[in-house]
């Protein structure tokens, strides 16, 4: 798939709307009771970038990053305000914010990821797009290295330590992350009078699978 490793510009997404997306099946019953199934095990996440425009300067930014990923055909990264870090949204990142993995004695590499707790259940997302110099990864109680004890794809959100972790110890990790996404339309109509009467563009962008 074509992405481009560059982020939205952030001042423009912060004043966006969107949030995740779920497909869920629902057959109705003859009893009227029903049955419910979803083909996607992840979400996936819509957002209006048009609502974040403050003034013309943004209108050519934002044609300017339109126009450089050619509409629909290059993914980006999009830094979702009010979800972008594994720790709770009035706290600082931590190394031990998240459990992604438990050593097998073997395995190297492991998938960065942000759990949703509710009650019982929860829900594990796979993070595919870290920041950059914002992971802090340990192993139970200690804290590891960068470029030392492991290594990271910033691109896939992969991190693969030099030594195994041992069989039973946790893996843990914290991060700053965006969503992969790309337009979704190939135009986009402005107007100068409109806008500056209150009328913003619609510029939908939808995450993509990477």
């Amino acid at each position: 798939m074509t992405f481009h490793e560059v982020r939205f510009p952030a001042s423009l997404s912060f004043g966006s709307i969107g949030g995740p997306e779920r497909r869920t099946d629902v057959v109705t019953l003859a009893d009227g009771h029903e049955e419910r199934n979803t083909p996607w095990a992840h979400s996936r996440r819509r957002y209006d970038a048009g609502l974040g425009l403050r003034s013309l300067d943004d209108i050519e930014l934002l044609i300017a990053f339109f126009e450089a990923r050619q509409g629909q055909m290059y993914g980006f990264r999009w830094k979702d305000w009010s979800d972008y870090k594994s720790a709770r949204a009035s706290g600082d990142v931590d190394y031990r914010d998240q459990v992604i993995a438990v050593g097998d004695g073997s395995t190297v590499s492991f998938q960065l990821c942000k759990t949703y707790r509710s009650g019982d259940h929860l829900y594990e997302r796979p993070i595919a797009k870290p920041v950059a110099g914002s992971v802090r990864v340990g192993i139970e109680q200690d804290e590891l290295r960068e470029t030392v004890d492991f290594s990271l794809d910033v691109s896939s959100g992969l991190i693969t330590f030099v030594h195994p972790p041992a069989e039973g110890m946790s893996i843990v990790a914290g991060f700053e992350f965006d969503v992969p996404v790309r337009f979704d339309t190939d135009r986009i109509l402005t107007s100068v009078s409109n806008f500056q009467a209150g009328d913003v563009p619609n510029v939908p962008v939808v995450e993509v699978r990477v």
